[in-house]
């Protein structure tokens, strides 16, 4: 028994061996699609970047960048009273780096058109002989941020430098709140949570806790031993937008969407996007509040 025990354990590497097969898959070059970043802010302009598309498989470098950009988009932006065209406009970013994106003329007689609270704006881009449409709307203020704190860390010594964060929010009684939320440490920009959308179906009408996670650039790698934490010394604004329903679905399937990459027994996902004709992306609309806190050292 124990000869027929070791001549089947030198059978069984040959068949799985034998079984091996290399499978190589086709991947198809698509037509560049139409990819739309825009927004507008109750008291300021809305900012909208252009580019197109690339590959799954591209060549990505800082040339390839800077041809998916565009540049020569007519761009224009209605409230359904006035409707302004957006300048093109390219800017120096830290590094080096270009940044290119549309928005109000300062020429413009009209000053351009500035977001205001409770009106629907509608954006239309008109592109390589295509045109697209988006409408998004800024919502009036229905949460509200109580009061901000901070607390140590649990279960870390008391001379630990990182702390949490937390807000007391209310929301006012009817479903159908969406929010987002941002926060700016220091110097840095203000940077989305990493889950940073929510609406009101569990908390309608309630005034509730909540612990809020540090911002991330999702351009560079998260630091998961200290995730979501400050540091002692830090100043942080928290800045939390009411948004309409279609901007909470956009970046809540976004969001999803990049958490799942990498991840071998994740769902498919589906971005929601609000721009017709086949074009990618969102045009968001945003009411925010801000909030500041100073951690002592």
């Amino acid at each position: 028994m124990k000869k027929y025990n070791f001549l089947l354990l030198l059978v069984l590497p040959v068949f799985f061996a034998a079984c091996e097969r290399d499978i190589t898959i086709a991947t198809e070059s698509q037509t560049p699609r139409l990819v739309v970043d825009a927004q507008i802010e109750a008291g300021s302009p809305a900012v909208v970047v252009l580019s197109n598309s690339l590959n799954y498989f591209s060549t990505i470098d800082t040339a390839e960048l800077y041809r998916s950009f565009v540049k020569n988009a007519q761009v224009t932006i209605s409230d359904g009273t006035q409707t302004s065209q957006l300048k093109f406009f390219e800017t120096r970013l830290p590094g080096g780096y270009r940044g290119f994106y549309y928005s109000n003329d300062p020429a413009d007689p009209t000053g351009g058109i500035i977001g205001t609270i409770n009106k629907t704006y509608t954006l239309t881009i008109v592109a390589e002989g295509k045109t697209y449409t988006a409408t998004t709307k800024i919502p009036a203020i229905r949460r509200t941020i109580d009061s901000i704190w901070y607390k140590p860390v649990p279960n870390r010594p008391v001379n630990d430098s990182f702390v949490i964060v937390t807000a007391k929010i209310t929301d006012a009684p009817g479903l159908g709140d969406c929010i987002r939320y941002f926060t700016k440490v220091n110097s840095e920009p203000f940077w989305p949570g990493f889950n940073s959308v929510n609406d009101d179906n569990i908390i309608d009408g309630n005034t509730y806790s909540v612990d809020i996670a540090k911002g991330v650039d999702k351009n560079r790698p998260i630091d998961r031993e200290n995730f979501g934490f400050y540091k002692k010394g830090d100043t942080v604004l928290l800045k939390l937008s009411m948004i309409d329903r279609n901007t909470y679905n956009f970046w809540r399937t976004w969001e999803f969407t990049y958490q799942s990459i990498g991840n071998p027994f994740s769902n498919p996902g589906v971005v929601l996007g609000n721009i017709s004709n086949g074009g990618l992306g969102a045009f968001c609309g945003y009411t925010p509040q801000i909030t500041r806190i100073i951690i002592p050292k």
